[in-house]
């Protein structure tokens, strides 16, 4: 059985083809329209270790420095030397074959030297590259104590950032509806032009306060994502995380404890100080002479014939005393600056410490009543305004204050979290109480 398809059975099949393929592209662009990725402190603090340039370009000093053991335990080359003389310039004497002129008039050496190392050297040069990589190991994590420090302030500057905005955001949204009631009033002959007109112009400071935090907002992550390492996340990037006061308790002496066990750059210090041994102990094997033994094989007018030679500088004058001197006060030098790190790690956490307190002392202030002051007062002041009970300066005035309040406290509380990173970064370690 034949079907035909009549004109409009075509025209159907057409419609339900294209909003087939309409529907097909519009599951696509919903598939491909993902939200902007989220990273948390954490999770930013971890990119930026594992890809930021600069943290990068440090650890590669490890790898030069391993590079340098290989070579201080490298031994010394032996050294092959060969000679031939008196080669003819001019044809060989008359009489005497050429092969004959060169078994019986000419000499060849041939011969091997080596340098023999005293005092042990190999093992203190490796000793001392030893030391070098250690230090430098204990610096790179220390650069990484000081990077996770930037992303937390940076972290949290976006946070204040995107706070500031909603504060913005929602004081617009509350004015305008200010803005549109008045209108409404002078429309009915209840409130003055003059009134009205400051109202109005007020309403251009909202406006820029939303414009200046899209600003800071975009400024803050893009300082933030340069830290993280430009490549490893989006350009439409977010952040997620808490941003409010949490009380923390925790003891100064607990701190600075912790802070004597987990600070890098005072592990780095302590190295220091074993690094600098190792460069003494290497300085006094170098003041030890070292030998070189030559055999050498001769063959001379015909004649074959070995030779030995054994030769050592004699230490008269040059017995490394320079050096050794240098190296022994640099050991003294190394343990004056372990003691400043160690005084300097207890002041950091010290400083720290004090900070902490004292903006959890400020959050705790505008949480205490200050906030619910500032929005009881704005409140009644809008309500008295809209009935007539309350004159427009004052209206704006209390407008202005929770304003003022409402970002002091943001602040604050930015204040207190960039508080709590620094005294992390003092302790040597993000896991606090």
């Amino acid at each position: 059985m034949k079907t035909k398809l009549t004109m409009s059975s075509m025209k159907n099949v057409r419609v339900v083809s294209v909003a087939v393929v309409f529907g097909a592209f519009v599951a696509c662009d919903l598939a491909f329209a993902q939200p902007p990725i989220r990273i948390t402190l954490e999770q930013a603090i971890q990119m930026a270790l594992r890809h930021n340039h600069t943290l990068q370009a440090a650890r590669t000093t490890i790898q030069q420095n391993q590079a340098a053991e290989i070579t201080a335990n490298l031994r010394p080359n032996p050294t092959f030397f060969t000679d031939w003389e008196y080669l003819p310039i001019f044809p060989h004497p008359p009489g005497q074959s050429e092969s004959a002129y060169l078994q019986d008039s000419t000499e060849g050496d041939l011969g091997l030297s080596y340098l023999i190392e005293r005092g042990n050297k190999r093992a203190r040069r490796l000793e001392a590259a030893k030391g070098i990589t250690a230090v430098s190991r204990a610096q790179v994590t220390d650069n990484e104590r000081g990077l996770a420090f930037q992303v937390g302030s940076l972290f949290i500057n976006v946070q204040l950032a995107e706070s500031t905005l909603e504060l913005a955001q929602t004081d617009l949204k509350s004015f305008q509806q200010t803005v549109d009631i008045s209108e409404i009033q002078f429309k009915d002959g209840s409130l003055s032009e003059n009134d009205y007109l400051k109202i109005k112009i007020q309403l251009l400071q909202f406006e820029t306060d939303v414009q200046q935090a899209l600003l800071n907002k975009a400024q803050s992550l893009s300082d933030l994502r340069q830290q993280l390492g430009y490549e490893s996340v989006p350009a439409d990037y977010d952040v997620a995380g808490e941003f409010e006061y949490k009380p923390l308790l925790v003891t100064l002496p607990d701190l600075q404890a912790k802070a004597l066990q987990n600070r890098p750059d005072l592990r780095a210090a302590v190295l220091g100080v074993a690094a600098a041994n190792s460069q003494y102990a290497l300085a006094k094997a170098n003041g030890k002479q070292d030998p070189t033994l030559s055999a050498n094989y001769s063959h001379v007018n015909g004649l074959n014939a070995v030779t030995w030679s054994f030769s050592i500088p004699l230490a008269i004058f040059d017995r490394n005393q320079g050096n050794i001197a240098q190296s022994r006060i640099a050991i003294r030098q190394a343990e004056e600056q372990q003691k400043a790190t160690s005084g300097q790690a207890l002041t950091d956490v010290k400083d720290a410490y004090e900070g902490l307190q004292e903006g959890a002392k400020i959050a705790q202030l505008f949480r205490s009543s200050y906030l619910d002051v500032a929005q009881k007062s704005r409140d009644i002041s809008e309500y008295a305004y809209r009935r007539g009970a309350l004159a427009l300066l004052d209206f704006l005035d209390a407008e202005r204050t929770y304003r003022a309040t409402q970002l002091a406290y943001r602040q604050a509380v930015a204040a207190y979290l960039t508080s709590l990173e620094q005294l992390r970064q003092a302790v040597g370690t993000r896991d606090l109480p």
